[in-house]
């Protein structure tokens, strides 16, 4: 296994309007399972075969957010979602694949939540999503394929197996169809996935509260908040559960 540490310098922040950001890297090679399950307990997110977080020097933020998906709770709307994908099925636990319909639906994902919410345009190609979303997957990197009635590719969601739960890396779909609510869809499948392994935690990546896209994250309860990053080598401290 071999890992090069590495941080940028300050760029503007992608959630946060005016404010500077700074990410601390490691680049690993031939990651394990148990390496990639200690990171992201740490609070470090998996692209490919680099591990970031942040280290912003006046701004504390984002904070990384896990559900308890042994005590979460499926609400009536919760079950409307399910009822509404009833005809949607899914493939669950391919290694991560690439190949036209991933390229074709992430571009269109992209370019509705550019036009709609002011995302920046995120260009793509096959040699690009590989290296952020296929490599470095090793035995945990996983994908959950979703499908709709005609048998179109109509939901990505990439995830990491880790030791005491499910990593959602990323999740792309097509926002064409709302009353599927595939991006809501697709958490829930996750927490039902755990349960089911008798996993505890769906470890959701960055929860912000003034960012849009990301505040909806501290609406799944219970949940816990990792409120400062420490050294591999030390414990991951998180706290801040909130009771369902």
């Amino acid at each position: 296994m071999t890992e090069i540490p590495f941080c940028t310098l300050d760029f503007a922040c992608p959630y946060l309007d005016g404010r500077a950001a700074r990410s601390e890297y490691l680049y690993v090679k031939d990651c394990d399972f148990e390496y990639n399950s200690s990171l992201v307990q740490h609070g470090y997110r998996r692209f490919g075969r680099y591990f970031q977080k942040p280290i912003c020097a006046t701004c504390a933020e984002c904070k990384s957010l896990r559900i308890d998906a042994a005590n979460f709770k499926f609400s009536r709307s919760h079950r409307r979602v399910y009822k509404n994908n009833r005809t949607t099925a899914y493939i669950w636990q391919s290694r991560p694949l690439l190949n036209d319909a991933r390229l074709e639906l992430f571009a269109l994902y992209h370019d509705y939540m550019h036009l709609k919410k002011g995302w920046p345009l995120q260009e793509i190609d096959f040699e690009r999503y590989d290296e952020i979303y296929v490599q470095g997957h090793g035995d945990f990197g996983k994908e959950i394929s979703y499908y709709g009635e005609d048998g179109r590719l109509i939901c990505v969601d990439l995830i990491d197996i880790v030791d005491d739960g499910i990593s959602s890396v990323y999740c792309y779909y097509d926002p064409y169809l709302p009353h599927l609510s595939l991006g809501k869809f697709s958490l829930l499948k996750q927490i039902e996935f755990a349960q089911d392994l008798g996993l505890r935690w769906i470890y959701l990546g960055y929860a912000v509260k003034q960012c849009q896209s990301l505040a909806y994250k501290f609406s799944y309860e219970p949940y816990e908040i990792l409120n400062s990053y420490t050294e591999l080598d030390a414990p991951a401290v998180w706290e801040g559960r909130v009771e369902g």
